[in-house]
């Protein structure tokens, strides 16, 4: 389990995974020079400086499904979960050419097939991630509909793009300091004594 650090964490961590991996050339071929970058909304369309990237965008957070209801509403102890989050990204080709968008981002597609889970020593230390913390990313199926709507909501015009999701961030409560939970309500009876 993470810190509130986690979210940018697991981005900042593809994409320097990304960069660090990304060879020269394969099979005696030169690939094209690319930046692997996380980008928020607003740096989406770059510094208009046109170069090959691949952009990681996270355009969606989403509370994990299956740790939603992890704990038990009866139980003995009062110790606080750790949010569950799915990190739904959007990984974008900028290219100069056809060549250069379309073979950066199939590198970047093989790369994640391949090694599709971070553990702790490819994550960014800034979390304070746990030994055993692993992160898995996925593809994910994102309608042409809802693609559509997410670069209609930004200033540059639709780039190649393929979505994948980050799971399971889990987020530590602040304190787990706490014997007993809040009180909420309480139930009183009046009578008469007995006598």
């Amino acid at each position: 389990m993470a810190n509130v650090f986690a979210v940018h964490s697991v981005g900042s961590s593809i994409a320097t995974f990304l960069r660090n991996t990304y060879p020269a050339e394969i099979g005696g071929r030169a690939l094209p020079a690319c930046d692997f970058e996380l980008v928020s909304a607003g740096q989406l369309a770059g510094d208009g400086e046109e170069r090959n990237r691949i952009t990681l965008f996270l355009y969606r957070l989403s509370v994990n499904e299956h740790s939603r209801q992890s704990a038990h509403l009866r139980a003995s102890d009062s110790r606080l979960v750790p949010l569950g989050l799915d990190l739904h990204y959007l990984m974008s080709s900028w290219g100069m050419t056809p060549q250069d968008e379309q073979v950066a981002l199939t590198w970047a597609l093989r790369q994640l097939h391949e090694f599709p889970v971070l553990d702790a020593s490819s994550l960014t230390p800034d979390a304070g991630w746990a030994s055993d913390e692993v992160i898995q990313i996925v593809p994910s199926e994102l309608a042409t509909e809802d693609l559509m709507r997410i670069w209609d909501a930004v200033t540059p015009s639709y780039r190649l793009s393929v979505s994948y999701v980050a799971r399971l961030v889990r987020i530590d409560p602040e304190s787990d300091d706490a014997q007993f939970r809040p009180v909420l309500s309480g139930r009183f009876a009046f009578g008469q004594e007995a006598s």
